[in-house]
């Protein structure tokens, strides 16, 4: 039987689950959104024309790289939706699922582009180097401009500096096509464009089981990384004014946004009504959780519950 003296939840003076949403970078990463997306169009239809499947598997980490800007756009606009009654913590996992799609057909993505190579490394066909070093040439300036117009936005948005990082990715990609076009040219190995193409589907593989990984962790409300459920509990218990603490829960909402539960019970001589911002105050400090939610319970009473 469980004794609950306070259950009281604490955030400082904003309550509020909606992430900062800055303007001028919302527009930064849509517009490299429209850059991103075009190319990669064009980069596929030139790809097939120049028969490069270097070109074709690069326009594939164009999209994905498109996906996750996309995905920033989604959360800025999400992050803009109140709460309401069905859905308390607003839209934020709609990021979430949309970027375990991404991840999942990105992986099929480049079970495609594998087995192309492997048919082409086997039995080379002609690629035309000229029109894929133009595309390519295109391409890495498109990125370039991007680059500079992401890095020239605020550098404490995470969104903005992700997305930053998948178009800095791109425009490797676009210097190793170019890498691979004048290869061609000089020497007339075909075999250039399809080891290309392999190099190109790992950078997929890593974009893409990253997203998989990090939202399967999300939805599986798992303890945030770097996050040490044991140590906190220690941490907390260590203190004055705590006699106990247990049955600390934390997990992601999704990003940097962290949600929290934690039971504690006071020394004698301290005001149950006075550990919840305690509480509060020193996981804000100490861990960057923002949201947490104190349960205050009577001396001895964490020692009789049962831990989930």
């Amino acid at each position: 039987m469980t004794t609950t003296s306070e259950h009281r939840h604490d955030e400082g003076d904003d309550h509020a689950h909606a992430q900062v949403v800055t303007a001028g970078n919302e527009q930064r990463i849509r517009f490299v959104f429209i850059i991103t997306a075009g190319y990669a169009a064009v980069q596929a239809v030139g790809g097939w024309l120049a028969g490069s499947l270097a070109l074709i598997a690069d326009s594939g980490h164009m999209v994905s790289d498109a996906a996750a800007l996309l995905l920033a756009l989604i959360a800025y606009r999400m992050a803009r939706r109140p709460p309401d009654a069905s859905r308390t913590y607003g839209y934020h996992r709609v990021r979430v699922l949309a970027a375990l799609a991404n991840g999942a057909s990105l992986l099929l993505l480049v079970a495609w582009i594998a087995w192309e190579a492997v048919n082409r490394i086997n039995q080379p066909v002609e690629v035309l180097a000229g029109p894929m070093l133009i595309v390519a040439v295109i391409g890495l300036l498109l990125n370039v401009t991007g680059a500079w117009i992401l890095w020239s936005g605020k550098k404490g948005d995470a969104n903005l500096r992700g997305a930053f990082l998948h178009v800095l990715g791109d425009l490797l990609g676009s210097i190793g096509a170019i890498a691979a076009a004048i290869g061609i040219m000089l020497t007339g190995w075909m075999i250039l464009d399809p080891l290309l193409s392999v190099l190109v589907a790992l950078l997929v593989v890593r974009s893409a089981w990253g997203l998989i990984a990090d939202s399967i962790r999300v939805l599986m409300q798992a303890v945030p990384r770097g996050l040490d459920a044991a140590k906190v509990e220690a941490g907390l218990a260590a203190l004055p004014e705590i006699a106990e603490a247990g049955h600390f829960h934390a997990w992601t909402l999704t990003d940097d946004t962290v949600v929290a539960t934690v039971h504690v019970t006071p020394t004698e001589t301290v005001n149950p009504l006075s550990l919840p911002k305690l509480v509060a105050d020193r996981l804000k400090r100490e861990y960057a959780i923002d949201h947490v939610t104190v349960q205050v319970d009577a001396p001895g009473a964490l020692n009789r519950q049962i831990r989930f």
